[in-house]
């Protein structure tokens, strides 16, 4: 028998087993005006073939999804092993989140990350509230995978590499 401790609500309690299963790291973008605006996700899952959806969860707190929300077209990368940097600019408060991460926009102004592993061209299919984050149902209209190489890793609260047995 698995002796468990009781959900109290404490959120690092939380953290430590939800940081138990490692997920990859995805920069969820797009042009807001003539500036690329982003937020970095591990929330990031597939959610069906067809329609082709995915989805998302993003902090209720966060004040850069509300202006994503709005964007015609959202850009999506899955970050590759060695941008752990450009995560982490991605997941600054202030400052120049680009300011060290390479970039281009499609014409509907999705915003794609140069060197991820995957990119999906998404608009917001739909989003639900869910206590303290918003599950948001992305529809994808195009993309491209390079599933050879091998992408950021999040696990234990650090990146990660994967490691083939």
């Amino acid at each position: 028998m698995v002796d468990l401790e009781p959900n109290t609500g404490d959120p690092e309690l939380l953290k430590r087993a939800y940081g138990c299963f490692p997920s990859g790291v995805t920069a969820i973008c797009g042009m807001e005006g003539d500036k690329p605006i982003g937020i970095a996700a591990s929330t990031f899952t597939s959610v069906s073939l067809e329609p082709s959806l995915a989805s998302v969860c993003v902090q209720n707190t966060s004040t850069t999804w509300p202006r994503l929300r709005g964007l015609r077209r959202l850009g999506v990368s899955m970050l590759a092993q060695d941008q752990n940097e450009a995560c982490r600019a991605l997941a600054q408060k202030t400052g120049d989140r680009f300011a060290r991460v390479e970039w281009s926009s499609s014409a509907d102004g999705a915003v794609f990350v140069h060197g991820a592993v995957a990119w999906f061209d998404c608009t917001i299919h739909q989003e639900f509230l869910a206590g303290d984050h918003a599950i948001v149902l992305l529809a994808i209209h195009a993309l491209r995978a390079e599933p050879e190489r091998a992408p950021l890793v999040f696990h234990g609260s650090r990146f990660r590499r994967l490691v083939a047995v």
